[in-house]
């Protein structure tokens, strides 16, 4: 019986060698099919990666400062309190709420994004200085097909937005709160071009952002960089810049106060000089108190005001930036090899799924026919 079952196994193995062969054999006579689809298929992808615009990408690292304190035995049991789904490090952080974590969310929100519409960039081939929205509006391109299927859709937009813009009007301005259909448009393109990533073992943020032009890209990643240091350091010394106006508003009343109860003792001191009534000695001592009173109060306030100046200094994060923007040289985008390479290969597989299976093809065409 076992030798029954070897021979009916070596037999199988047999006749897979076999077609194996004859698949070799048959793609092997039909080379020249093979290789002309191959090469249509590079012909194809030299000029889709030709049509496709470059793309430069800028990339900065910044490394915030988190508030409060994560070392001492909070740090020793971070990783602990983790697992258990405590984060030690916000008890020691107060109210900041906009953790590093939370920095890509910031910047893919509408207000960030609709913020740089208003931005400035250089290009670099005519520098020339357009808005980033104008930028992407007007001065960025597209594939060829891209604009062969865009144009019934854009047709139809522009009579419908015709109309539109007669009946509804418009002043031209940027609401955050109700964009027009071209401003949404531009917040997307930002958006798909404006990443930011974050690091939970280093806790680096990178930014990369990518333009059509190397020294646009550069610029508006710095600025990106900028505005959001600029928004956290605004959220995080919210708190401490409120209460900074208000002991200055403090201290100024202080202050008017001392120096009004100092003109009245020294008006009633010039009016009474040589008096030794008893009454007069005492309205002396009552403005002596109210003018020490305020002046007590004024000092109070002094080191409130300065007490409120240092909690802004303190509150203020410091940003190391472990990698600046820099004018990439390189495009980083689209990689001509690989969509070469691609396209070969996908003219040989259809040339090799022709040629295996055209029998099978013409047996179907028989059949419809008949």
């Amino acid at each position: 019986m076992s030798n029954e079952n070897d021979a009916l196994v070596r037999t199988d193995h047999d006749e897979e060698e076999i077609d194996l062969l004859e698949i070799a054999a048959k793609l092997w006579k039909s080379r020249r099919t093979i290789f002309k689809y191959a090469g249509i298929g590079a012909i194809v992808g030299l000029v889709v990666a030709f049509s496709i615009p470059k793309e430069y990408t800028t990339t900065i690292k910044i490394a915030p400062e988190l508030s409060g304190n994560a070392t001492g035995g909070a740090g020793k049991l971070g990783s602990l309190a983790a697992m258990a789904g405590i984060n030690l490090n916000s008890a020691s952080a107060g109210a900041d709420a906009v953790m590093p974590p939370l920095y890509p969310d910031v910047l893919s929100s509408g207000p960030f994004l609709v913020g740089l519409f208003d931005v400035p960039v250089t290009e670099s081939k005519t520098d020339s200085t357009y808005t980033v929205y104008s930028y992407i509006e007007d001065h960025t391109s597209g594939t060829w097909w891209g604009y062969l299927f865009s144009l019934p859709i854009k047709a139809i937009g522009g009579v419908v937005s015709f109309f539109r813009d007669e009946e509804e009007g418009g002043d031209g301005k940027t609401n955050p709160f109700r964009l027009t259909k071209d401003q949404q448009e531009v917040k997307e393109a930002l958006a798909e071009r404006i990443v930011c990533s974050y690091d939970e073992e280093t806790g680096v943020n990178t930014i990369s952002v990518t333009m059509q032009n190397p020294l646009v890209s550069a610029l508006l990643a710095d600025t990106v960089a900028a505005h959001l240091q600029a928004f956290i350091t605004d959220y995080r010394t919210s708190k401490a810049r409120q209460d900074l106006a208000y002991a200055n508003q403090l201290n100024e009343e202080a202050r008017k106060d001392y120096y009004d109860a100092q003109q009245r003792l020294a008006d009633y001191l010039d009016r009474n000089q040589g008096l030794s009534l008893h009454s007069a000695q005492v309205t002396r001592e009552r403005l002596t108190n109210e003018a020490n009173l305020a002046f007590s109060l004024f000092n109070q306030t002094s080191q409130q005001l300065q007490m409120a100046k240092a909690k802004v200094q303190e509150t203020t994060p410091v940003y190391a930036t472990v990698e600046p923007a820099t004018v990439p040289i390189k495009p980083s985008k689209p990689s001509k090899p690989m969509i070469l390479i691609g396209f070969v290969f996908l003219g040989a597989v259809m040339a090799c799924a022709k040629i295996l299976f055209s029998d099978t093809i013409d047996s179907v065409k028989k059949i419809i026919t008949q």
